[in-house]
């Protein structure tokens, strides 16, 4: 089970790159939600659409025409808690195999889901493994999907303050094909709770249909390093409330998490 005080910890922590790093033009972490309240159909496009986006000749492009022509990627799948499975480490894309070999790994992985959306452990996780890498990136970069608030662990402003700090831009993919009743704004939620640093933005995912696209969109993106002017960056006409997952499952009562009751 994640350690989030442990995380959290080191989440400020300065990291050289060694000597004999690699230079990359960004170091992209992938945190892919796999909660409970996504059903197998989405947890099946959420997973065709990454897998699609690697292999996609326009990602491959976007990435050889950065300034060294290689990224270097890892992904990991996060709910109430991250496992040690669900992690494919660092990788250095730089070509169509690589990248290919890369989206095997994905294609490959079981489905599965477990009870919680740890928005904020996902954020530490995913700032952590920038620590000590291989790799010297021009940018860093955490890209998280998610299809709820988060409602365990600390408040997802903390990890994501602490996180900026270091430089990490954190973009988001809120997903909205089935909305909870009771949080129905969550582009909104990522957009002021969730994402920040030079650049970032939100990119909803409102259909099925769009799963595929919104993806390798999203991907390239965050390769190039260009804004697009057609990308989402939601302005709340009213504060949004950054507690409201935590607060919902206090409400909710949920035997399996009692500390949310104290």
């Amino acid at each position: 089970m994640l350690d989030v005080l442990r995380l959290l910890a080191c989440l400020t922590c300065a990291s050289a790159a060694p000597a004999n790093a690699i230079a990359v033009d960004v170091e992209l972490v992938l945190a892919v939600d796999i909660s409970q309240s996504m059903d197998e159909r989405e947890f099946a496009l959420q997973r065709a659409g990454y897998v699609e986006a690697l292999r996609h000749p326009d990602f491959i492009n976007a990435v050889r025409s950065g300034a060294t022509g290689r990224i270097a990627l890892a992904y990991f799948e996060w709910a109430g808690t991250i496992r040690d499975d669900g992690i494919i480490a660092w990788q250095v894309i730089d070509s169509s195999e690589t990248a290919n070999a890369f989206a095997d790994k994905i294609a490959a992985r079981p489905f599965r889901s477990f009870r919680g959306t740890s928005i904020s452990g996902a954020l530490a996780f995913g700032a952590e493994l920038f620590e000590g890498t291989a790799f010297e990136g021009r940018r860093s970069v955490i890209d998280i999907s998610g299809d709820g608030p988060n409602n365990i662990g600390l408040p997802v402003t903390t990890t994501r303050a602490a996180a900026l700090a270091k430089g990490i831009v954190v973009n988001g993919l809120p997903i909205l094909i089935s909305p909870s009743p009771t949080f129905s704004r969550l582009d909104q939620y990522y957009a002021a709770c969730v994402t920040g640093g030079p650049g970032s933005f939100v990119l909803p995912i409102y259909a099925a249909s769009e799963f595929a696209t919104a993806i390798r969109r999203k991907l390239i993106l965050e390769v190039s390093g260009i804004a697009d002017p057609r990308t989402i960056r939601i302005n709340a006409a009213a504060p949004t409330d950054c507690l409201q997952g935590e607060r919902d499952r206090r409400l909710f009562s949920d035997p399996y998490f009692p500390e949310l009751d104290r």
